[in-house]
């Protein structure tokens, strides 16, 4: 039985908010039902905004940071759960309202875990993540709303992020033409490989807009918003969808309503935070299906638990492609 756990916490300091490594007592840990020894989490776009204090995320102080975690069961007093069970957690608050997954040990309440599927090891589960797992919503959210690979184009914004790395790679997998958006100019091999049919930059879509511009795209996954995201709704074709679910570009959206009253276009707001245990469930059995492992391998790395402040940065910079995934324990 352990005393202490290292984890991530974020504090407020003179200089603002700040998280670091840090030694907790299992004593400190939120009373909650279910007990999971951590084995990886990951360092998301959200985690890096409360881990440098560059945006407000955390609710309350200390927090430990991280969206999502993989691990094992070691005490439960709730009847869905056993020791042993292989549980996965996304969203929910967790490193915003509730402590969070960048630490070796969490007490979480039932409703928030998922069953691990047995197809992917808790390394992949968390190489998937928040990150695969919101792309799987989105990718449902276009089936739902009838856009077929037959249908035409999709295009993937910030395609080079975790949410848009993954995403190409499904959609490529289902059969979709997809069009791969970055601001990175090296990143042409990396996409083509992943299934991206054409690769353009970001300038293209990240500019004003008129208000309706000539129809390209069946659909759209989108995580950058503002301006990117209002161009991609004035070249969406009558009848199409667009996915939104990140800001990583703004959280305003210099649109009108042409697109949508001229077109038919929808909109879909895509929230993994509290999506319902149902919605949840069907995006992680989707993945298990459709994850191509060996494509999966080239979009992560895995790195220690330490490097988390050092990683946040890079990904505020922008300097991260792919998915980068902890390991609690090392």
């Amino acid at each position: 039985m352990r005393n202490t756990i290292k984890a991530i916490v974020a504090e407020e300091t003179p200089d603002g908010v700040r998280g670091k490594l840090q030694d907790l007592g299992t004593d400190q840990l939120p009373a909650e039902d279910v007990l999971v020894d951590v084995a990886y989490s990951t360092i998301n776009y959200k985690d890096a905004l409360a881990v440098t204090g560059k945006g407000k995320i955390c609710r309350s102080f200390p927090m430990v940071c991280g969206i999502d975690l993989a691990g094992t069961v070691t005490e439960s007093s709730a009847g869905d759960f056993e020791p042993g069970d292989k549980v996965l957690a996304n969203g929910w608050g967790l490193g915003e309202k509730y402590w969070g997954g960048l630490t070796q040990q969490q007490r979480l309440r039932p409703e928030w875990l998922v069953r691990a599927p047995e197809s992917l090891s808790l390394e992949q589960c968390m190489a998937v993540g928040t990150a695969g797992y919101t792309s799987m919503l989105c990718i449902q959210a276009l089936q739902d709303h009838g856009i077929r690979p037959e249908s035409g184009p999709v295009v993937v914004t910030g395609a080079t992020g975790g949410v848009g790395s993954i995403a190409v790679m499904l959609l490529a997998r289902l059969g979709y033409q997809v069009a791969a958006v970055t601001g990175k100019a090296d990143a042409v091999a990396f996409l083509t490989e992943l299934g991206a049919n054409e690769i353009l930059p970001r300038d293209e879509l990240d500019r004003r807009a008129r208000p309706l511009e000539s129809e390209r795209w069946a659909g759209a996954i989108d995580s950058v918003g503002s301006k990117t995201l209002a161009t991609v709704l004035v070249q969406t074709k009558h009848s199409g969808c667009v996915a939104a679910c990140g800001l990583a570009g703004g959280f305003d959206l210099p649109s009108t309503v042409m697109p949508f009253i001229l077109r038919g276009v929808t909109l879909a707001g895509i929230d993994s935070v509290l999506a319902p245990q149902e919605k949840r469930q069907r995006a992680w059995n989707a993945l298990a299906e459709l994850i191509n492992l060996d494509k999966l391998d080239q979009i992560y790395s895995v790195e220690p638990l330490a490097r988390v402040p050092e990683l946040a940065e890079e990904l505020i910079a922008g300097r991260v492609t792919g998915r980068i995934v902890i390991d609690v324990n090392a």
